[in-house]
C-alpha cells in the first residue's frame, strides 16, 4: 500500500515536471516604440504580422534557424523590392509563398480585417506608415480586439531609430541577446571608419552625389538629405551635395544644382526592380547580380547630362551600391564601401565584402552571395 506521503510526493513530482517541459507562459510587458509610444505586449510574442516584408532582414537573425516560425502574415514589397533575397529565402523556406500578404498602408492595401483574422500577437509597422494607419483608426481598431502595434524605423531615421528599433524587435521576441550582439558587432564595424578618419591629419573630404534609385524613372535626381545614405556618406568622410538642399531625409535635386556643385564622386543606389519598372534604366544590384550588366547600366546613367561634365565621371569616381542598405540595419556595410571610395589610400586594408559575409556567418540564415556594388573602371569624360 502508498501511503498518502508518498501519493502527495509523487503528485508534487509530476507537477513540477510538467512546469518545467512546459513552453514559458507569455509576459504582459511595457515597452516603447520609437515613437515613443508606451504598448503593452505578451512576450514572447509568437505570431507576429509584419508591416513590412523587408523587416525581415533583421527579424531573421533573431529567428536564424526557423526565420519564419512567428511570422503569420507580411507585407508584400519584399518579392518586388528584393526579389533575389525573396527567392533565396523561398527557395530554403518554400512554405512562405503560402503566407498571407497585405498591402503597404500608405497606399490604402492594408486589410484590418485579414489582420484580426490572423490573431497576432503584435503588428509591426514602420514610422511612415503612422499617417495612413491614423487615418484609418488602425491602432484603435486593433486595439479594440487585443492586437497592439509598435513602430520601427530602419529608414526614415536610421541612425537615430535602428538600434533601439533592434532592441524592440528583440525585446518582443526574447531575444534580447541576439539583438545586442548584432549591435555591438554593427557599432564595431561603423567605429573602424569612424575612429580611423578623426585621427587623419588634413583630411579632405570630397562632395558627394548620392543619386537615390537611379535610372528607376526618367527624372533626375532623386537624392538623401542629412539623414540615411546622406548620413553615410557623412560617416564615411564625405560631404554630402544634398545636404544644404534637401531638409528631410527624401528630397530631388536638380540637374542644374548638380552641375553647379559639381561633384567629386556619384553614388548610386540600385537594386532588381525588374517587378516595378521592368524596363527601367536602373543598375541592378544584390545578391547574385549579374555586375557586367550593372556596370554597363552605370555608364550609361553616368552620361546624363547632370553627370556628364562631373569631376566625378572625368576622374573614373561613379560607384552604385545596393539600395536596400538605406532600409535595413546593415547600413554599417554600405559605410565602409564608400569611406573606401572616398579615402581609399586610408581605408585600403578595409574589406567591406568581409564585413557583408561575417554578417551573413554569424547573424543570418542565408550564405552570403556578392552582387552589391559596382565601380565604373574608367573615365568615362574623356
Amino acid at each position: 500500500m502508498f501511503s498518502l506521503r508518498s501519493i502527495l510526493g509523487a503528485l508534487s513530482l509530476a507537477a513540477a515536471l510538467l512546469v518545467a517541459i512546459s513552453p514559458a507562459r507569455a509576459e504582459k510587458v511595457a515597452v516603447t516604440d520609437v515613437l515613443g509610444r508606451k504598448v503593452e505586449v505578451e512576450t514572447p510574442v509568437r505570431r507576429v504580422i509584419l508591416g513590412e516584408g523587408r523587416q525581415m532582414y533583421f527579424v531573421a537573425a533573431l529567428d536564424r534557424d526557423e526565420p519564419f516560425k512567428r511570422v503569420v502574415g507580411w507585407r508584400d514589397d519584399l518579392p518586388k523590392a528584393d526579389p533575389d533575397n525573396y527567392k533565396a529565402y523561398l527557395a530554403r523556406y518554400p512554405g512562405i509563398a503560402k503566407l498571407p500578404t497585405f498591402g503597404g498602408m500608405k497606399e490604402g492595401a492594408f486589410d484590418i480585417e485579414q489582420a484580426i483574422a490572423l490573431k497576432p500577437d503584435v503588428l509591426l509597422l514602420n514610422v511612415e506608415a503612422k499617417i495612413a494607419s491614423d487615418e484609418a483608426s488602425l491602432v484603435e481598431k486593433l486595439a479594440a480586439v487585443g492586437i497592439p502595434v509598435v513602430y520601427v524605423d530602419f529608414r526614415e531615421k536610421p541612425f537615430q531609430n535602428t538600434e533601439p528599433s533592434m532592441r524592440l524587435i528583440g525585446k518582443l521576441f526574447g531575444k534580447e541577446a541576439i539583438a545586442e550582439d548584432f549591435i555591438a558587432f554593427r557599432a564595431a564595424e561603423i567605429a573602424r571608419i569612424t575612429q580611423r578618419l578623426a585621427k587623419a591629419p588634413n583630411l579632405k573630404k570630397p562632395v558627394v552625389m548620392i543619386e537615390r534609385a537611379g535610372g528607376y524613372s526618367d527624372d533626375c535626381c532623386m537624392s538623401f538629405g542629412n539623414e540615411n545614405f546622406g548620413k553615410m556618406v557623412e560617416i564615411a568622410g564625405g560631404r554630402n551635395l544634398a545636404a544644404d538642399l534637401i531638409p528631410g531625409t527624401f528630397g530631388t535635386v536638380n540637374a542644374e544644382a548638380v552641375v553647379a556643385a559639381n561633384p567629386e564622386v556619384v553614388i548610386v543606389t540600385g537594386g532588381n526592380w525588374s517587378a516595378y519598372v521592368p524596363n527601367g534604366a536602373w543598375v541592378g544590384l544584390g545578391p547574385g547580380s549579374d555586375l557586367s550588366e550593372a556596370r554597363r547600366r552605370l555608364a550609361a546613367l553616368a552620361k546624363r547630362p547632370a553627370f556628364v561634365q562631373t569631376q566625378a565621371v572625368r576622374n573614373g569616381r561613379v560607384h552604385a551600391i545596393w539600395h536596400q542598405f538605406y532600409n535595413s540595419p546593415y547600413q554599417f556595410v554600405a559605410i565602409q564601401e564608400i569611406a573606401t571610395w572616398l579615402h581609399p589610400e586610408l581605408f585600403k586594408d578595409i574589406d567591406a565584402a568581409a564585413t557583408l559575409k561575417t554578417l551573413h556567418e554569424r547573424f543570418l540564415p542565408l550564405p552570403y552571395e556578392p552582387g552589391y556594388w559596382v565601380t565604373v573602371e574608367s573615365r568615362l569624360g574623356q
